[in-house]
């Protein structure tokens, strides 16, 4: 499909291009992305490259994978140059029929104003109510204490924990598991759900 672009009160999501590659790099130098995050590690110039102008490009056109980058609405916002720095960057990658896993970082200058929770909210709904998913699960390492504040303040409920369900750097980690549907943010589900009763 065609990319989007999502608006919220204090942030412009659109699809990172070739010109964000520098953006996309300087965040990525950030140790916290590159401890518990994929991202390679460490993190080069290339990395940000293929990543804007292939991994996105690829995702968006086969539906396998929806990526927005953040930027304050007050920046500017010319795709045709670089916009600055990147508040959020997020992903939505397909899992199964209906079922899709959000993952996301935030850059280091602009952790703690809500802005990956505000930009979160707002592209589940937009994968709820435009791309038919009726389940969307976020998975990060056991510790990664920031990412679960996210998705809990995004209404996401949580599960458990994975025992080696996340390879990160080549070794396999636990993890914890949360998921948000449709009913979490009052929207209808495309299928029907029968929850199992205590």
């Amino acid at each position: 499909m065609e990319p989007i672009t999502l608006t919220t009160e204090r942030l412009v999501l659109r699809t990172p291009v070739a010109t964000d590659a520098p953006a996309v790099f300087e965040a990525c130098q950030d140790p916290a992305i590159q401890r518990w995050t994929t991202v390679p590690s460490p993190y080069a110039r290339a990395d940000a490259e293929i990543f804007t102008e292939r991994l996105v490009p690829d995702g968006w056109r086969d539906s396998t994978m929806y990526t927005l980058a953040a930027f304050l609405r007050d920046a500017p916002q010319d795709p045709a140059r670089s916009s600055g720095e990147i508040v959020v960057m997020l992903g939505l990658t397909a899992r199964g029929t209906g079922v899709f896993e959000l993952g996301f970082w935030a850059h280091p200058h602009h952790r703690g104003n809500g802005y990956t929770v505000e930009a979160a909210d707002a592209f589940c709904r937009w994968g709820m109510q435009h791309q038919r998913m009726d389940r969307i699960e976020w998975r990060a390492e056991v510790g990664n204490h920031a990412s679960r504040a996210v998705a809990e303040k995004t209404g996401f409920t949580f599960e458990g924990t994975l025992r080696s369900a996340i390879l990160n750097h080549g070794t396999w980690r636990d993890c914890w598991i949360s998921s948000l549907l449709p009913a979490d943010l009052g929207l209808p589900s495309h299928a029907p759900y029968l929850p199992t009763r205590a």
